[in-house]
């Protein structure tokens, strides 16, 4: 393999990784930009030295009786980015998110490793498809078949004080009648008040008029309004 291949392969696999690690950077999640590329040239280096890397070493391999399996290293690649996945998932309140970072980190790898190998119409396609999934089939994720399987409300909760002193009863109160934080995050207005906007999954039993209801009886929350 001569050198502008090389060039050639590991410039492409920070490209697909960049494109698909672009869509978690704008969604400010643990593993961004930097991140998928990273992995995706690293799987690809990995790649390129577990195939062509050894030749100059070991000579001919049938006449030194050497038997090469250019496929163990890839497989550690596939391994060992479990670890790195396991890292961009947590457990933020009631719910655990990082999911689909961890499943694109996955993704990418096998990216680089295709890359790595040549194989260029499969590295596009499969970057390609995993950046639509990420970008495209969210849409229809979230505004096809959640509302269809999902009984999803979208809260904007201010309280009368500044601080957050009234969200263990809050939470505490949702946990009591079933309901799931799907996302929470914090708004500030201004110095004294503070509010927080949460994406909660109710139980069928449980209508939205009656989940404001409850969450309005909470000392400390002033406005309460439904997105």
């Amino acid at each position: 393999m001569t050198l502008a291949e090389i060039i050639v392969r590991l410039v492409l696999a920070m490209l697909l990784g960049g494109v698909i690690g672009l869509e978690r950077e704008l969604r400010d999640r643990a593993a961004g930009f930097r991140t998928h590329i990273l992995v995706c040239v690293g799987a690809a280096t990995f790649t390129i030295a577990s195939v062509y890397g050894l030749d100059p070493f070991v000579g001919d391999a049938a006449a030194t009786n050497v038997r090469l399996d250019p496929g163990r290293i890839a497989a550690q690649v596939v391994s060992g980015i479990g670890f790195l996945g396991a890292g961009a998932i947590i457990r933020h309140g009631m719910s655990v998110r990082g999911l689909t970072t961890a499943a694109s980190l996955w993704a990418v790898a096998a990216v680089g490793l295709a890359t790595g190998l040549g194989l260029y119409p499969l590295a596009i396609a499969s970057a390609t498809l995993v950046v639509v999934s990420l970008y495209a089939f969210r849409f229809v994720e979230h505004h096809v078949i959640y509302p269809k399987m999902r009984n999803l409300v979208d809260l904007h909760i201010r309280f009368s004080e500044r601080g957050f002193g009234p969200l263990p009863t809050l939470v505490e109160r949702m946990d009591e009648v079933h309901v799931v934080v799907q996302k929470m995050s914090v708004e500030k207005e201004d110095q004294d008040i503070n509010s927080i906007r949460l994406v909660l999954e109710l139980p069928k039993s449980l209508t939205p008029a009656t989940l404001i209801r409850i969450i309005s009886e909470v000392e400390g929350v002033e406005e309460l309004s439904q997105n």
